[in-house]
């Protein structure tokens, strides 16, 4: 658990702050994260990387020269919002383009995507690459759903030497790329981790076990076995990434030992004596290996192993000088500082024309939108444990902070001459900026897709409100890429939207229509229960969420059920 914290929400900001301060000469705090210090070059590619904190020294300790050029931090194991990564990714921009480089996890990818279209969108070039080396994640065949773990730090020290050696952004996308497909790793955890402020882990393993192919999210492992000596587990993990070794590629390979945070360097370098005899034994030439914290799992009890194969190209790469807060290789000058950083500053707010009756709406939205928070207040608790049957147990955490910050972005803007179109926008990017994660990310794009439907100056009727909940179901599938079926949040919103259009064409009224939705939204979320996830954090872990509902289906039709009693109620 957490000893050294204040308020368990203001944990990321408060360590952020933190670590700016103690290595100011590597990093420029900006909001949504760090970028270098020192100068970059005119003209070169920026490497941004980031995720959700808890895995220090990734993300912000890899930033400096040699390495990433900016880093977007998240909430504890929540990926960093959209506007987080676009704030970090437009201040590390040094004219050559962006490369956004992150682990495969359904949240990470989802904002950091929403950041490239706005970056390209503003003529800043950006192209991203997902690491995928996590082999317990999906089989061979379907090596694009697998997960990144501690061979993210590979991909980004190859992608950065890259970069700094001259290479365009199409060629350091090609170099990142072909380091991923030939990178390889492997996880064992012998306790769960906690979130700061919880006594609970997010998930156990009981005394004497091992979890084989846990996430650094606090995802459970794929299978459980007695623990092992060190020599037996070597022989596990080797013999399983000597098994996905590339056909296309000679015997020399950089080799990470990683501890997740709970198991410390002599542990380590045990269990490495092991892992060398045996891939000396295979005919492995071991090229710099790094043993140590390199992706951490915020205090889990837990080691990786990642093979990533080389070739004349990578290998230098691989080689050049670093340095960093958290990681140094070779002899690596950190430059001159730079006299500023330029961040994106906010626009002078405007106001757009809006009716006397949008404007009305507004406040009946600011009514909703604070009995929605109060729903998931009540509900953070319940929602985790959810979430961490077969996922990561922050659903609840990220709900509760994305709907906070919608409701304060409401209240402040409660006086304005907003009409419901601006009104709701406000609150929809407050919620995914502070939320992260993938229902921050989903839920500030359906309450985009919602309010520019209903705009500032229409007539807010029935049939425009179920078409303006039907754009909305429709820009979480497109951004999501959930169907039905999938065991998503998708599972709710989808039937409320069918069941609230068909209520509005037949002439029920607006409060009936709500009341039938909703209940189709309850029985729809109490069904995933009988589902399997095919797609998100969970689906490795599908036997285990099996009667159990899926927790964004039910934080929709909790929030669904107490704003119908709210309007039952006017």
């Amino acid at each position: 658990m957490a000893y050294i914290f204040n308020d368990p929400a203001s944990f990321m900001d408060d360590s952020t702050s933190g670590f700016s301060l103690a290595y100011a000469d590597w990093v420029s705090r900006v909001p949504g994260g760090v970028v270098r210090a020192s100068e970059v070059p005119d003209g070169q590619v920026a490497i941004v990387t980031g995720g959700g904190s808890g895995h220090y020294p990734a993300f912000a300790g890899l930033v400096g020269p040699g390495l990433a050029h900016g880093a977007a931090l998240g909430n504890i194991f929540a990926s960093p919002s959209a506007q987080q990564v676009y704030t970090v990714a437009k201040a590390a921009n040094a004219g050559g383009g962006v490369l956004l480089t992150y682990g495969n996890y359904a949240g990470d990818v989802l904002n950091f995507n929403l950041a490239q279209e706005r970056l390209n969108a503003e003529g800043i070039e950006c192209k991203t690459v997902v690491v995928t080396d996590d082999i317990a994640s999906a089989p061979q065949e379907e090596a694009t759903k697998r997960r990144g773990i501690a061979g993210d730090l590979f991909v980004f020290k190859v992608a950065a030497a890259a970069a700094e050696a001259g290479k365009t952004l199409d060629e350091v996308v090609a170099i990142a790329t072909e380091a991923n497909s030939r990178t390889k790793s492997l996880g064992v955890a012998f306790s769960g981790c906690t979130l700061p402020g919880s006594d609970q882990p997010l998930f156990t393993i009981p005394e004497g076990r091992m979890a084989v192919g846990m996430g650094i999210h606090g995802e459970p492992g794929i299978s459980e076995q007695t623990i092992p000596t060190a020599d037996e587990l070597a022989q596990l993990l080797v013999q399983r990434l000597l098994a996905e070794k590339p056909t296309d590629t000679d015997s020399r390979a950089v080799v990470l030992l990683n501890g997740l945070g709970g198991v410390k360097y002599e542990e380590l370098f045990v269990l490495y004596n092991s892992v060398a005899k045996l891939l000396d034994e295979a005919g492995v030439s071991v090229i710099e290996p790094d043993v140590g914290e390199l992706v951490t799992s915020f205090e889990m009890a837990g080691v990786s192993l990642t093979l990533s194969w080389l070739n004349p190209e990578l290998e230098a790469y691989w080689s050049a000088p670093a340095n960093t807060p958290a990681y140094r290789k070779g002899n690596r000058a950190q430059g001159n500082r730079r006299s500023d950083v330029q961040v994106s500053k906010e626009e002078e707010e405007q106001i757009p024309e809006s009716s006397p009756a949008s404007r009305a709406a507004a406040k009946i939205a600011l009514q909703f939108i604070e009995t929605a928070e109060e729903a998931i207040r009540l509900n953070v608790e319940r929602l985790g444990e959810l979430d961490g049957i077969a996922g990561d147990g922050d659903h609840g955490i990220g709900m509760h902070r994305g709907v906070l910050a919608a409701a304060e972005s409401a209240r402040k803007n409660r006086e304005k001459n907003f009409g419901i179109g601006t009104f709701l926008g406000a609150a929809a990017d407050a919620w995914g900026d502070k939320a992260g994660g993938t229902s921050g990310a989903l839920w500030s794009v359906m309450l985009r897709a919602f309010s520019g439907k209903l705009g500032d100056t229409a007539d807010i009727s029935p049939k425009l409100l179920a078409s303006a909940v039907n754009d909305a179901v429709n820009a979480a599938q497109k951004f999501g890429g959930a169907q039905l079926g999938d065991k998503t949040m998708i599972d709710a919103i989808a039937p409320f939207s069918t069941t609230f259009t068909a209520a509005i064409e037949s002439d029920e009224d607006l409060t009936q229509a709500l009341a039938l939705a909703t209940d189709a939204a309850v029985r729809a979320a109490q069904e995933t229960a009988n589902l399997a996830p095919k797609i998100g954090r969970a689906r490795p872990h599908a036997e285990k969420s099996l009667g159990t509902p899926d927790p964004g289906a039910v934080s929709f039709a909790l929030i669904a059920e107490a704003i119908t009693r709210r309007n039952n109620e006017n």
